[in-house]
């Protein structure tokens, strides 16, 4: 059985809760894209767990995961995530990392940083050096896992090759002076190699075989669908592949039939960085929805725009990722409101209403959202595990944005903790 979890949004849909939460039925947790600028927080016991690379699946202790080729791996992270995690659970033979994952240099993230500081580039990354190492691995011009276990001097010769225009534009158009050389790249990440080497794999071959012997597989999107580096909101996207068809050449399991597909979506809208966002409240709407929701970026600490349910994007985000139901999250940061808007389609500038999402983010900059308005409920839904004894205004929201996105709400999590889930 092999399912894919999806962020049906721009990120911070609670995909670590639902991870974890399904994590205990499966065999294999695998991570297929993006890098350390995904934060997936789990909360249990009391205790705050911030991913950003090893899956969140792997808090339970009978499943192994994988990070695949797909992803651009930050070495120190990873290696601080694995002492974190070492802390807290057993992880000896349950980690293992593609030897075909590329590795996100120092010249990454200076890069990253330098544009980001521009204004004129801005596009609100996280500067951890994602985009310019996928850049590189399309240019071929990464840096690889198996690269480090080879002959010392090809690894030197590979680094100077990818360094030698980065460091042109680093010093003379950025005109920053304080960069690493070649040698101290080569030697710092040499010395990594001892620790690395116990999780490194042919972590293709690893799925393959898991597959054929019928375990079951959970894939572990990172941000989400309208982020992908094709169908999202162009140029305000990551560098990835986002949707379900990610899955497939960030893992190299082969073309094989998805069980599931889940997608995640919270009750509201939230988006961290520059881009077009329909449905944002930029007043204090907003800022309460922030503040009852806990809305700051697990990764930068950033406060994340925050707005009404855009039925509009998220259904264009299940044709895209073939999404096959809905885990809605974060319905209790609804409780105290008085009146809830959903977007069910976007007016144009002529005066007509389409419901299909542009693919242009001046054609999204122009449009207004059309609002249906839905009586709040005014209690409190945490720690309720039936859906039937939700208040009848939640119960009818929820029965709403079925019937906006034609697709079953399967899960409704309200609270943090990994349990607090109604399943219908």
């Amino acid at each position: 059985m092999i399912y894919v979890i999806l962020g049906t949004q721009w990120g911070d849909e609670g995909k670590a809760k639902v991870i974890d939460y399904l994590a205990r039925d499966f065999d294999y947790v695998v991570r297929f894209q993006g890098g350390a600028n995904a934060g997936h927080t789990v909360r249990t016991g009391g205790k705050k767990i911030v991913f950003h690379l090893v899956p969140s699946g792997i808090l339970n202790e009978n499943v192994k995961v994988v990070i695949g080729n797909g992803v651009v791996l930050d070495v120190e992270e990873f290696l601080r995530e694995i002492n974190l995690i070492a802390g807290e659970i057993d992880i000896s033979g349950r980690v293992f990392l593609s030897n075909r994952a590329h590795i996100v240099m120092p010249y990454h993230k200076i890069l990253d940083k330098a544009k980001e500081l521009n204004k004129s580039s801005a596009i609100g990354t996280t500067q951890r050096g994602i985009g310019p190492a996928y850049a590189d691995k399309a240019d071929r011009l990464g840096i690889r896992i198996s690269d480090l276990y080879g002959d010392k001097k090809i690894l030197r010769d590979k680094i100077a090759q990818s360094f030698e225009v980065k460091e042109y534009i680093i010093k003379n158009y950025y005109r920053l002076s304080d960069y690493p050389t070649v040698d101290s790249m080569t030697e710092e990440l040499l010395g990594f190699r001892d620790t690395l080497k116990p999780f490194v794999a042919y972590t293709e071959k690893i799925l393959q075989e898991a597959n054929a012997q019928r375990k079951n597989i959970l894939f572990e999107g990172a941000q989400a669908s309208l982020l992908d580096l094709d169908f999202g909101t162009y140029p305000y996207v990551t560098s990835s592949t986002t949707i379900a068809a990610g899955a497939l050449s960030g893992s190299g399991i082969g073309a094989s039939s998805f069980a599931n597909i889940l997608g995640i979506t919270k009750a509201y809208t939230t988006r961290v960085g520059e881009g077009p966002f329909p449905t944002e409240l930029d007043d204090e709407r907003g800022g309460c929805l922030r503040n009852l929701g806990q809305e700051f970026g697990a990764t930068t600490g950033r406060p994340r725009r925050c707005g009404w349910f855009d039925a509009v994007s998220v259904r264009y985000s299940i044709g895209v990722g073939g999404v096959m139901e809905l885990f809605l999250t974060k319905l209790d940061v609804l409780d105290e409101l008085e009146k809830i808007s959903v977007c069910t389609g976007y007016k144009k500038k002529d005066g007509s209403v389409i419901n299909y999402f542009p693919s242009t983010i001046e054609e999204l900059n122009e449009i207004e959202p059309v609002y249906t308005e839905i009586e709040g409920w005014k209690e409190k839904t945490y720690g309720i595990r039936d859906f039937s004894k939700l208040p009848h205004s939640a119960r009818r929201y929820v029965e709403f944005l079925e019937l906006c996105l034609e697709k079953k709400i399967s899960y409704i999590s309200r609270g943090f903790e990994r349990d607090e889930v109604i399943v219908r």
